[in-house]
């Protein structure tokens, strides 16, 4: 395989991975852990993830609980809960925070899709720009006499064959995030 190819496999790897990722903040009404990834909290002044200041599970379908190692950490994860503005009310105990998480409405399934979407559009591009760099690369090694036209056309090719695959993949990957959301 040639380099080019396995560099454009890797980075349309990376970005399916991150389209993956996207995809695990967006809520299905089902909590999950992964809701609050995005959340930093103040840490004696050094902002830190929220999973690196207490542990972070999951009671039920409806629940969340969050278990600070430092319980003068409560207020004030609390409130980077509260500022992120995801829609949800902490609830704390003086030593927990318990996070409900509501259902979703029929219109808030809606825009959650439109937005899955958009990521998997996103992703589609980000792969479609990976192959044009690629080939892009392969017309350059061609002129340079690096490689003969046919091989730059076996190459071209192969690339080909990966954008479709990871295109498929992401379409995937979106069909049953969709599935997910819109379940009730």
């Amino acid at each position: 395989m040639h380099p080019l190819i396995k560099d454009a496999k890797n980075r349309m790897d990376k970005t399916i991975e991150a389209l993956r990722s996207e995809l695990a903040k967006v809520r299905t009404g089902k909590a999950t852990t992964a809701l609050l990834d995005g959340i930093r909290v103040d840490y004696y002044g050094s902002i830190t993830p929220l999973n690196q200041v207490g542990n972070v599970t999951v009671l039920d379908v409806h629940t969340l609980s969050i278990t600070p190692w430092d319980k003068s950490l409560v207020p004030i994860i609390e409130k980077a809960i509260l500022e992120a503005n995801i829609g949800f009310n902490p609830i704390s105990d003086g030593t927990n925070i318990k996070i409900p998480v509501p259902p979703l409405t029929e219109e808030r399934r809606r825009d959650f899709v439109k937005l899955v979407k958009k990521f998997g559009e996103d992703s589609k591009v980000a792969i479609r720009n990976i192959r044009r760099d690629v080939n892009e690369h392969l017309k350059r090694e061609e002129k340079d006499k690096k490689m003969s036209e046919d091989e730059r056309k076996i190459a071209e090719n192969e690339v080909q064959k990966l954008t479709d695959q990871h295109i498929k993949l992401i379409d995937e990957i979106l069909k049953h995030k969709e599935t997910e959301i819109m379940e009730v």
